[in-house]
């Protein structure tokens, strides 16, 4: 069997959406894991961690708050996430809309947060204690010479289950008050 040139054009562009495509999922599913290291074990969030994941002007949107630019993110979200003892981060669902260099992606998403034990105790409550969230992330991906990176990134909360943490900055509170329609 012969494949004339355009045959042959048309096979390698198809398979370059497929690579991108699993690029990308990746892209989603490292990002995911490497929320729910072993933070209590030292494993921290760092600068390498952000430019693997982030392009240097990223926008991050979370019901926490707000992040702009690659400096000071990975300290930003290991200040979100050390107000839990672990954290399970479970993504499915992916939707990936590819424009060349660029991707809209979206997911759906069930965050498992773990009460840190002085929470538990101020709270007069059961060790085991958990705040569970569902909803989506979105943003844009792009092309870099390093790979794909995330350039806007948002956790959109959808519903809740559990008490939140303790300490929440203004914006949490907020999203805690809009997803139970408390005024």
């Amino acid at each position: 069997m012969t494949v004339s040139i355009a045959e042959f054009a048309a096979l390698e562009a198809r398979v370059q959406v497929l690579v991108d495509r699993a690029d990308i999922t990746n892209l989603i599913d490292r990002h995911m894991i490497s929320l729910d290291a072993d933070h209590a074990a030292g494993v921290t969030l760092d600068e390498a961690w952000a430019r693997r994941n982030f392009t240097e002007d990223v926008r991050v949107e979370t019901p926490v708050g707000d992040h702009v630019g690659i400096g000071g993110l990975a300290e930003s979200q290991q200040t979100a996430l050390s107000r839990f003892a672990r954290t399970q981060h479970l993504g499915a669902n992916h939707l990936i809309d590819l424009d060349g260099d660029r991707a809209t992606v979206r997911w759906n998403v069930i965050m498992t947060h773990v009460h840190l034990a002085s929470t538990q105790q101020e709270r007069g409550e059961e060790p085991g204690g958990h705040f569970d969230v569902g909803g989506t992330f979105d943003g844009e991906v792009v092309r870099t010479a390093e790979g794909w990176r995330f350039r806007r990134l948002a956790v959109r909360p959808v519903w809740f289950t559990g008490r939140p943490p303790l300490g929440l900055p203004p914006k949490g509170e907020a999203t805690v008050k809009d997803l139970t329609g408390d005024a």
